[in-house]
């Protein structure tokens, strides 16, 4: 959803007259989709280059292979033969083994069969002249008994050549027979079967090369034809404007683990950060887990530690299939603050509004009393009127000295008159101030709910105690009413984030961010039933463990 965003704005760099600096912008000049080509081409080139040294390596053994055999074979038969082993008794044993050795010779195609005696006197060679000399090379491993088989540089050349010795009737080593070919003619052999290879080589080259063209197109279509400083871009485009927005943004892939959170969510949720690959039921709370698995585009008001969030989730779609889940988180903290504070305003304005009328009309009877010359009738009515609903009287208790507190007990007395509900502040009350709104934000819910259950014609009592354990002070806040109390199997379920017995979106976080500040400060809340027959409320509050630590309201 990102990929569009103009790239360009993240492109400016600053570069130096350096040879680097160069080789980048060299580098930069040459599209992605030509890199890619080349690259591929090198390699499908080096690779078919080295199989076709290979399989030439593999057809010259081959051939030299075969012909190893063509020579064992005709050494060892031309060492057998009945006629050879006779002809060495012979007082000319060449007359008779040279015309055997040549006819072998030009019918199997090798270059020379030479037969010698026991010391290595030729009774056979090509070249004629030299049959009765001393062969070039070492014939000492035939004439011991063993077979030889090597490249050696005798009078024809180098060749590949076998010696196998010649024994007697009496098992005794009388000469030996060399056969060789040249490495000319083995060289000849296997240029003669290149021209067989060729094709295949280049067939591989071809078939790679269009191989590699369709590949570097098929990757440059995928990443939509952009190039890397493009698509680095994008990548810190994306991240730049995810990490500085207001909302938390979450998103959760289809196996259930975070794939992005940015720096919003990591603040709002509490999650640590670099927990992208873990699992989000492990990082998450069970509300925003709830949200994940809800319907798409559906809104939900969370309770995350003492924040009151907007959640709201959306499939993540990429080409038309469904990749994941996202979440936006809108921090309603401060905003629920000011709609509540906004509340009770109006409703003080209305009480203020409504004592005016009140006092205007106690205004003209008394002034019509008067002028009907009734001045004791006058006196008794403002006596039975009595202060005529002044919003102080009985609020201001000496013992409560934070001004916050006061104020919202003036406050809500007001607008529980209105309700029809009586609040009562116990005269004894003592509450200072601690450096936190903790107190106000416990004190404002515990009332809300309390006026809330008592209904019309309903009591609510409020009573602040100051206490002091060895870990510090302790401000105890009780709040009792007359309604129909809490059921025994609701005294638990009422602090879990959701749970309410009321209408409308903002139910079920009061008592819930209540228990979260006290177990924040290390404290409790208890429910119980009051005298009366209602619900009785007590919390614990300890001092702050630090000094302006205060939770939302």
């Amino acid at each position: 959803m990102w990929r569009y965003w103009s790239y360009w704005s993240f492109r400016s760099r600053t570069a130096g007259a350096t040879t680097s600096g160069t080789i980048g912008a060299m580098r930069r000049r040459i599209s992605l989709r030509v890199q890619l080509l080349l690259l591929q081409v090198v390699i499908v080139l080096t690779a078919v280059a080295a199989v076709g040294v290979a399989a030439t390596l593999i057809q010259a053994r081959q051939i030299r292979a075969s012909y190893e055999q063509q020579m064992v074979g005709v050494a060892e038969s031309v060492a057998r033969l009945p006629s050879v082993k006779q002809a060495f008794a012979h007082p000319k044993p060449s007359d008779e083994i040279q015309p055997i050795a040549e006819l072998i010779r030009k019918a199997s195609g090798v270059t020379y069969v030479v037969v010698t005696d026991s010391k290595g006197i030729r009774y056979s060679h090509p070249d004629p002249e030299r049959i009765g000399k001393m062969v070039s090379t070492d014939p000492s491993v035939p004439l011991s008994g063993r077979t030889y088989v090597g490249t050696q540089t005798g009078t024809l050349g180098e060749s590949w050549r076998v010696k196998v010795p010649v024994f007697g009737d009496d098992g005794a080593v009388i000469g030996s027979v060399s056969v060789g070919i040249l490495e000319s003619q083995l060289r000849a052999d296997l240029l003669a079967q290149l021209p067989r290879l060729v094709p295949w080589v280049v067939g591989a080259a071809l078939l790679g090369l269009l191989g590699a063209y369709w590949v570097s197109r098929l990757v440059w279509r995928r990443i939509h034809r952009l190039e890397p400083e493009e698509i680095a871009a994008l990548l810190e485009t994306r991240d730049a404007m995810l990490h500085s927005i207001g909302e938390g943004f979450v998103a959760v892939d289809d196996h259930g683990r975070l794939a992005l959170v940015n720096d919003e969510a990591v603040r709002l949720l509490g999650v640590p950060p670099g927990s992208e690959g873990r699992p989000a039921a492990e990082v998450l709370d069970a509300g925003i887990l709830e949200v994940l698995a809800a319907a798409p585009g559906e809104s939900r008001l969370v309770l995350v530690g003492e924040r009151i969030l907007v959640a709201q989730r959306s499939d993540a779609i990429v080409d038309g299939a469904r990749v994941g889940t996202v979440l936006i988180c809108r921090d309603r903290t401060e905003l629920h603050t000011v709609l509540r504070d906004l509340d009770g305003v109006r409703d003080l304005t209305s009480a203020l509004r409504a004592q005016a009328h009140e006092f205007a009309n106690v205004m003209h009877t008394v002034s019509g009393l008067i002028e009907l010359g009734h001045p004791g009738e006058a006196v008794d009515f403002i006596s039975r009127s009595g202060y005529g609903g002044a919003l102080t009287d009985n609020t201001l208790v000496p013992g409560v000295t934070d001004p916050a507190v006061t104020a919202l007990l003036m406050a809500k007395r007001s607008t529980a008159r209105e309700c029809g509900v009586a609040l009562v502040v116990d005269p004894g009350s003592v509450c200072g101030a601690d450096g936190s709104s903790d107190v106000v934000t416990v004190l404002g819910n515990l009332i809300d709910n309390a006026v809330a259950a008592a209904g019309l014609g309903g009591t609510v009592s409020v009573a602040l105690r100051a206490g002091a354990e060895a870990d510090g002070p302790v401000t105890t806040i009780v709040v009792e009413d007359d309604g129909p109390g809490v059921a025994e199997s609701d005294r638990e379920r009422i602090f879990t984030s959701g749970y309410t017995t009321s209408d409308g979106a903002a139910r079920g976080i009061g008592l819930a961010l209540v228990d979260r500040i006290a177990r924040r400060r290390g404290g409790r809340v208890s429910v119980g039933s009051a005298a009366s027959g209602g619900a009785r409320f007590e919390v614990r509050l300890p001092a702050p463990l630090l000094e302006g630590s205060g939770g939302v309201r």
